[in-house]
């Protein structure tokens, strides 16, 4: 029996409003059109002329206005898609969720795990599903070669090295932490995927180089232990120029009968199996998180990135940044603990309060997540 309410005729495309016309919402938008799945109707931004203006671009005939509120009674819509910035992620998607409308909304799902944690208890409160796009998981080789490392044997060693140089501009290159909090949760989500475990503790240090055009530490290295004794060890750099690796970073995994590596892109090689270029296969990135979104609503089963699921990876990213700031060893199920009781000491619904209150008299273990 499935945790959230299905949508309920399976024969028409899901009615779809989208909240945000940035870059990300412009790419979002053109995911939306190109889906027999699903009907774009609708767009919120507050700069409403930008807006329209995306909706123009992608050719669409969907309704425009300035809040979601409005777009919610104007055209009844089936599902939301926030692509706004993080920050106004929660507002967002607490507004959808009690007005009875299930979201998919862009990773991370919030600034703070504490923030992320209200959503999840304003999920279970509503009974809908609250989906986080964690998009790179969605690659034909990255699903192959979580085949190849199970072929290991007991796992003991999974790294990846991700070093890129891209000059953005704008917000990221102010902030504390960049690569950390804009970049390294989809490496430390793939491996908890690759790995079939959950993370239990971390150690990291950040720094910045001397020749950095970021204000904040663009360079990390953090050793996280899994539950099942796993070392799995993130290594990057934001201001690398050079001999780039690709976005999804290189990969390669020891265990009792032998190695198995990713270059990040379509080759898988094992020493146990071989090696492999994958093609593509179906729908991939933001058009895979948008399949399996639609196929949970259609049939309840619960999708990989519901907000519950999705925790202990925006935990790790909370984590590596605490140990890197505190120069100690940070565990996760107490970062977890301390969150839900943050949670709690801030204003939210009645609905939500109730939840929490009911979860936080427990600890939290990986089964509640």
């Amino acid at each position: 029996m499935s945790a959230f309410a299905r949508v309920a005729d399976p024969a028409r495309p899901l009615r779809v409003v989208q909240v945000g016309a940035g870059s990300m919402g412009l790419a979002w938008m053109r995911t939306l059109t190109a889906s027999d799945d699903v009907e774009l109707v609708g767009v919120a931004d507050l700069d409403v002329d930008r807006a329209a203006a995306a909706v123009r671009a992608i050719g669409s005939d969907a309704k425009v206005d300035v809040s979601l509120s409005g777009l919610l009674t104007a055209t009844e819509p089936d599902a939301v898609v926030n692509v706004t910035v993080p920050a106004a992620h929660g507002e967002v998607n607490i507004e959808a969720l009690f007005a009875g409308v299930p979201v998919l909304c862009e990773k991370p799902a919030a600034p703070t795990l504490a923030e992320a944690v209200v959503q999840v208890a304003a999920a279970e409160a509503t009974g809908q599903l609250l989906m986080i796009s964690q998009s790179r998981r969605y690659y034909a080789a990255l699903a192959e070669y979580r085949r190849r490392v199970a072929e290991l044997g007991t796992p003991g060693l999974l790294t990846t090295g991700f070093f890129r140089g891209p000059r953005f501009g704008g917000f990221r290159d102010e902030m504390e932490q960049p690569l950390l909090v804009d970049m390294a949760i989809h490496a430390f989500d793939a491996a908890r995927y690759l790995l079939g475990a959950e993370p239990v503790s971390v150690g990291c240090e950040t720094w910045n180089p001397a020749w950095s055009w970021y204000q904040g530490d663009a360079a990390a290295t953090a050793t996280f232990l899994f539950e099942d004794g796993t070392r799995y060890v993130y290594t990057g750099a934001w201001c690398a120029d050079g001999l780039e690796t690709s976005w999804n970073g290189q990969w390669r995994a020891t265990g009792s009968r032998g190695t198995a590596t990713w270059d990040g892109e379509n080759r898988v090689t094992s020493s146990v199996s071989g090696a492999a270029d994958v093609p593509p296969g179906g729908n991939e990135q933001i058009a895979g998180a948008l399949e399996e979104f639609v196929a949970a609503l259609r049939t309840g089963v619960e999708p990989s990135g519901a907000i519950a699921r999705n925790l202990r990876s925006l935990a790790m990213v909370e984590a590596a940044v605490r140990s890197a700031e505190s120069g100690t060893r940070v565990e996760i199920g107490t970062l977890l603990d301390q969150a839900y009781h943050d949670a709690l000491s801030r204003p939210v619904r009645a609905e939500i309060r109730a939840r929490l209150e009911s979860r936080g008299r427990r600890p939290c273990h990986p089964a509640d997540v």
